[in-house]
C-alpha cells in the first residue's frame, strides 16, 4: 500500500472521529503542531524508525512529547507506531487538513506575484476566486517570484490560472513562430 493511500485512510478515520465529536479545529491545530515537531526534529523520526528501540519505548516517548494533545491525536500516533507507519505523519496531516478545508468550503491557493501583495489585493483575489470556484473562503499563500515579470499566477489544487507577463510573452512568441511557418 502506498504511503498516500495509507495516510488518507488514517486521515479519514481521524476526520470522522473529529466530525462526530465536533472538534475538527482542535484536531487540526494539534496535527499541525505534530507536523511541525516532525519537520524540525529529525532525531524524532530517526528514533521512531529505529528497529532497535522497542514499540513500548517509542510509545512512552510519544506520550511524553505529545502529552498536551487530545486522546484521539495521541491514539493515532500510537497506532502509527504499532503499524510501523510513522513515516506517513506528514501525509496524514496534509490529507486531514485538505478534508477539513473541503468540508468547510475552504481552499488554499498559492499566488505568485512579482512583489508582495497588499491586503486589499489579497482580499480582492480571495473574493473573485472564491466566487469563481463556488467556495466559502480562499486562503492565500503569496509567493514572490520576480521571474514572472508582472501579473499573477494562481494555483488552487490542480488548477492554475496564469495571467503573468512571462506566459503572455511565451504565447505571443509561439503565435509569431507558427504564423511565420
Amino acid at each position: 500500500m502506498s504511503q498516500s493511500v495509507a495516510a488518507k485512510r488514517y486521515a479519514v478515520a481521524l476526520f470522522e472521529i473529529g466530525k462526530g465529536k465536533s472538534n475538527l479545529d482542535q484536531l487540526e491545530e494539534e496535527l499541525l503542531v505534530v507536523q511541525d515537531v516532525f519537520n524540525h526534529d529529525e532525531s524524532l523520526s530517526d528514533f521512531l524508525n529505529n528497529p532497535r528501540v522497542s514499540g513500548d519505548q517509542k510509545k512512552e516517548f510519544v506520550r511524553q512529547v505529545f502529552k498536551d494533545v487530545s486522546q484521539d491525536t495521541l491514539n493515532t500516533l500510537l497506532l502509527l507506531i504499532d503499524k510501523r507507519r510513522v513515516d506517513i505523519v506528514q501525509d496524514l496531516v496534509s490529507e486531514f487538513v485538505s478534508m477539513k478545508n473541503e468540508a468547510r468550503g475552504i481552499a488554499e491557493a498559492d499566488v505568485y506575484s512579482v512583489r508582495e501583495l497588499t491586503e486589499d489585493e489579497t482580499k480582492q483575489i480571495q473574493d473573485v476566486f472564491a466566487k469563481k470556484m463556488t467556495i466559502n473562503t480562499l486562503r492565500i499563500n503569496n509567493i514572490v517570484d520576480p521571474s514572472i515579470l508582472g501579473g499573477l499566477r494562481i494555483q488552487v489544487g490542480n488548477q492554475i490560472y496564469d495571467g503573468t507577463v512571462k506566459t503572455q510573452l511565451k504565447r505571443l512568441e509561439q503565435n509569431l513562430v507558427t504564423a511565420n511557418k
